[in-house]
């Protein structure tokens, strides 16, 4: 995994946004709410959301820690990014677009035509 695949597998996700915050971190977003959080410069790193369950068994692997600030809300930073396989990186990028997704109002849901 890169920046580019990253970013070409987020895009492809339905009514995914992307912008720069804090000056040099791409986020990618569902309905205003970011799913996916990289680095534009520097070494490939990627946060992302997981299920309580993955969060532990994810941060036992060496090279994948708790994101900071956001390890509460079960957030994962891949700082090797080959700890993960190519299918590993889809389900996870893919899961954690479908759980923030999944806590969109409705109404949202029916404006960014993801009903």
């Amino acid at each position: 995994m890169n920046l580019e695949t990253l970013r070409a597998f987020c895009l492809r996700l339905s009514a995914t946004t992307e912008d720069i915050k804090w000056g040099h971190d791409l986020c990618f977003s569902v309905g205003a709410k970011m799913y996916a959080v990289t680095g534009i410069e520097g070494p490939f790193t990627v946060s992302f959301k997981v299920t309580p369950e993955q969060f532990g068994e994810l941060t036992a692997r060496n090279g994948i820690v708790p994101a900071p600030y956001m390890a509460r809300n079960n957030w994962v930073l891949v700082e090797a990014p080959e700890q993960l396989s190519a299918a590993e990186w889809e389900k996870y990028v893919t899961q954690s677009y479908e759980l923030v997704k999944s806590k969109l109002p409705k109404k949202l849901l029916k404006e960014l035509n993801l009903l």
